[in-house]
């Protein structure tokens, strides 16, 4: 019989090798700190460094179990090492160093560990136990740390300055400043959404609708993004994208404090004025808006669109109660007033200031023009700057000459800008150059003028004077000089147009200027003359303190240049078909 061979069963085995690994280490160290063996877990991460040298973790945790376990100097050493060989932008070793010289009692190479992370990380990790650890020193060594600025709030800080320019209406400053934060933080959306506004504030409409597009695409939920483009469509015209944008709206109800603010002013500009009460009204309740008479007045302007009257009265008299020195509440109620009895296009403004063309007739009603709180007003500001932009001949004209009274870098900026603007009328912009030169801007401007661009000398050259002269700026300046306080800005522009074409009719045979005081004189005569204002040569000489004979004399040279006495003999028979007075 054939011997059957007998077939042995296969082995298997369920042993899987060890992984001798720099995870496998660091697991095990965590494993014996779990039980409190530290002299393990220091063993099993120093293992864990040898197996990954190159891995800064693995040092920084055998760093921190040195720190742990009292061994300060060589945790600072390892943490060193780290910053040194393996990776220097590993910032939070500073935080970890300076933990480490402050248990030594070295406080000053903590404040200089702790300055230095402050200084240079850009996440903010340890940024709470930062700002303690500064206290501590600030105590041990008795005076504040000499930290320039948190790179990690950066931005924050940057963000902060910029809405307070905008709060202050410095919107070129606020523009530059937000531009330069995001470029540093592309993700950062109140700084892009703040961009967006100012640029609006300022007219640059383009601008403006492009940021917000920016912000949308990043994040198409951002609140404050979608209320900003629905005033856009509404703004353009454009009916179909608001009214879907406007469902929307209509239908979002906000937790946070100013995201119910945004939407209620929004609701509001649209005309929603029923759903814009009723956030008002919310944000009245929570008792958070304290004594802001703006918040009172916004919450009136709903109610009287929505036929509340009473409850628009009530409001306005609380706003005038929290802001006694104001003439906007009393504006606005005596709109009521004309309401009520049957005005049907007394329309109000959400915002927190009077009508522009109120501003203006205020401003030719005060003596000394704009008040100063106005000035820094930013809706005021704002109104002048969409006014530049977007306003008729009439209104760009009365806000240069506001400008002129505002007189701020602001203002130098804004037109800067228009003059080079090919759209705009010339006689504006030299008007605006005129108010520049008057505020104090000497350089050479760029400009667009009689549709070519030019540069605008310092002096007030007429192209055909080759030169100019010191005593015609004496004369010049002399007359503005005295006509400052009973002057507005485009007679003075007049006078120093009036200069310069006499003396461009009249070059090279200019007459000898002995006594600047009666060409000054004669000047004014003259530009009083042309705006019909009551004058005598006899008035302007005992101004200037000449005689009648010299501002006669002169004022006749002018005339024979110029032709003005033709000139507003023509003007005034055209407009009124009579004679004009001698």
């Amino acid at each position: 019989m054939e011997k059957k061979k007998r077939v042995l069963p296969q082995t298997s085995t369920n042993v899987v090798p060890m992984q001798m690994d720099a995870t496998f280490f660091f697991e095990k160290a965590v494993q014996s700190l779990d039980r409190y063996h530290y002299d393990k877990a220091l063993k099993y991460f120093r293992r864990a460094a040898e197996y990954e040298p190159e891995n800064p973790v693995n040092h920084c945790n055998l760093a921190g179990l040195l720190s742990e376990m009292g061994n300060y100097e060589e945790s600072n050493r390892i943490l060193q090492h780290v910053l040194d060989q393996i990776d220097p932008a590993m910032t939070e070793c500073y935080f970890y160093m300076a933990n480490n010289f402050a248990n030594m009692e070295n406080y000053e190479s903590a404040e200089k560990a702790i300055v230095h992370y402050l200084e240079n990380d850009p996440t903010g990790q340890f940024l709470e136990e930062s700002e303690e650890m500064m206290e501590l020193l600030r105590l041990e060594l008795d005076r504040p740390a000499k930290l320039t600025t948190i790179k990690s709030r950066e931005g924050l800080f940057e963000h902060d300055r910029a809405r307070s320019m905008l709060e202050e209406g410095k919107f070129s400053e606020a523009v530059r400043l937000l531009e330069t934060i995001i470029r540093n933080h592309p993700d950062f959306m109140a700084a892009r959404n703040n961009l967006a506004l100012a640029y609006y504030y300022m007219g640059h409409f383009d601008r403006s609708v492009q940021m917000i597009r920016e912000v949308l695409e990043l994040e198409p939920g951002n609140l404050h993004a979608l209320c900003n483009l629905a005033i856009f469509y509404q703004h353009f015209g454009d009916h179909e994208k608001l009214a879907g944008l406007l469902d929307m709206l209509r239908k979002t109800y906000p937790f946070h404090q100013d995201h119910v603010f945004k939407l209620a002013t929004t609701m509001g500009i649209l005309s929603e004025h029923d759903k814009a009460y009723r956030l008002f009204k919310r944000l009245l309740k929570t008792g958070e808006a304290g004594p802001d008479p703006c918040l009172f007045h916004y919450a009136a302007v709903a109610a009287y669109n929505t036929g509340r009257w009473d409850e628009a009265e009530r409001l306005w008299r609380q706003a005038e109660k929290n802001d006694p020195g104001s003439d906007i509440p009393r504006f606005y109620l005596n709109i009521l007033n004309k309401r009520r009895d049957g005005d049907t296009k007394a329309q109000v403004s959400y915002h927190y200031h009077l009508p522009f063309e109120e501003q203006l007739r205020g401003m030719e009603r005060k003596e000394g023009g704009l008040p100063d709180h106005l000035k820094k007003d930013p809706l005021v500001r704002s109104s002048f700057f969409w006014a530049l932009r977007h306003g008729d001949t009439d209104t760009k004209l009365q806000v240069i000459q506001a400008f002129g009274l505002i007189a701020d870098d602001e203002v130098k900026d804004a037109l800067t800008e228009f003059i080079l603007e090919p759209e705009e009328d010339d006689y504006l912009k030299k008007m605006a150059v005129f108010v520049l030169r008057s505020i104090g801007v000497k350089d050479p401007l760029p400009a667009v003028l009689e549709g070519r661009s030019t540069t605008v000398a310092p002096s007030p050259h007429s192209p055909s004077l080759p030169v100019w002269d010191r005593k015609w700026q004496l004369v010049m300046e002399l007359a503005q000089r005295e006509m400052a306080r009973r002057y507005d800005i485009v007679q003075q522009y007049d006078l120093q147009t009036l200069w310069v074409e006499y003396l461009t009719r009249v070059f090279p045979a200019v007459p000898k200027i002995a006594k600047v005081e009666g060409w000054a004189a004669a000047l004014e005569y003259w530009i009083a003359r042309m705006h019909r204002r009551p004058v005598s040569f006899q008035e302007t000489a005992d101004r200037y303190g000449v005689s009648v004979a010299t501002v006669s004399k002169n004022a006749k040279l002018i005339d024979e240049a110029c032709g003005l006495r033709e000139k507003m003999d023509s003007i005034f028979r055209k407009f009124s078909g009579l004679e004009a007075p001698s």
